[in-house]
């Protein structure tokens, strides 16, 4: 959408927070550079101290500008962009089957965030949990069943802010015949989930991605480092054996801000025409 005024009557403050978020979409303003002073908003638009301050709150409220105590307002930097896409799927799978020293050098680090990751600060916590109604339902299990738990948490080594965060869910029954796999110190598993479960006689033949939307909480404000007005995305990943059986459920959440959704769909060519296809069509 090209930059253009809000349409409706507007107060001063609203005047001024879309005439700087005009020059922000047009390029006049870049990434970094520091906005007006206070004062000079009030020079330049003839309003008083309590209107600049309410045109500020609003660009920070709409994430273009970042703020805070002793920090003049200054154009939004974007953060490294997370890519959750589909491809990744059949890349894992097919990974999985190659031998580990291929495995080892490929991982969610680096398809989701394109770092390696020795650049990131990575932990694994592996506990045994009983599922609760909503987790028997996604898993087809009983209340009560076992589920082994695991949480994956990236962050960045200098600023500490979270890069990633995820919480797998995998019926302990399928995979407790292998205790490797019971054990957060072999994180970060060469092959990932897919060569995993293939330990244990499971091929992963369907991935269905589900994505919802929510408001963050202020621990996680803080956690990922957001600015005001920024959702967070949670992608629920089910993964299901040859059976139809659901054997994985891995919940991931990424700010909006940061995260590009790529889902690409494969569609099978049409059949050839037949002569008289072609006959019949033509009719």
């Amino acid at each position: 959408m090209d930059p253009q005024p809000t349409a409706v009557s507007r107060p001063i403050q609203l005047q001024i927070a879309d005439d700087i978020r005009m020059q922000i979409e047009r390029g006049d303003l870049l990434p970094g550079d520091a906005l007006p002073t206070l004062a000079d908003i009030c020079q330049r638009w003839s309003c008083s101290m309590n209107s600049a301050r309410g045109a500020v709150s609003l660009l920070k409220a709409q994430g273009l500008i970042t703020a805070g105590r002793g920090k003049a307002p200054r154009v939004r930097v974007p953060p490294a962009r997370v890519i959750r896409s589909s491809e990744r799927h059949q890349v894992e799978k097919d990974l999985a089957r190659r031998p580990e020293r291929e495995r080892s050098t490929v991982g969610e680090a680096e398809t989701n965030l394109g770092m390696s990751i020795h650049e990131q600060s990575f932990s694994t916590t592996y506990d045994t949990v009983a599922a609760n109604d909503s987790l028997a339902s996604a898993l087809n299990l009983t209340v009560g069943d076992s589920i082994l738990r695991r949480v994956y948490k990236s962050s960045d080594q200098q600023t500490k802010l979270l890069l990633s965060y995820s919480t797998s869910y995998i019926p302990l029954s399928l995979v407790e015949k292998n205790p490797d796999l019971l054990n957060a110190e072999n994180e970060p598993w060469p092959g990932g989930t897919m060569h995993q479960l293939s330990t244990v006689g499971i091929e992963v033949m369907t991935v269905v991605d589900e994505v919802t939307g929510r408001m963050p909480t202020t621990v996680e404000v803080q956690a990922w480092g957001l600015t005001d007005g920024i959702p967070l995305i949670l992608c629920r990943r089910i993964s299901l054996d040859r059976n139809d059986r659901v054997v994985e459920i891995s919940d991931a959440e990424y700010p909006a801000d940061r995260a590009e959704l790529r889902f690409v769909t494969p569609l099978k060519p049409w059949r050839k025409r037949s002569k008289s296809d072609s006959e019949g069509g033509a009719k």
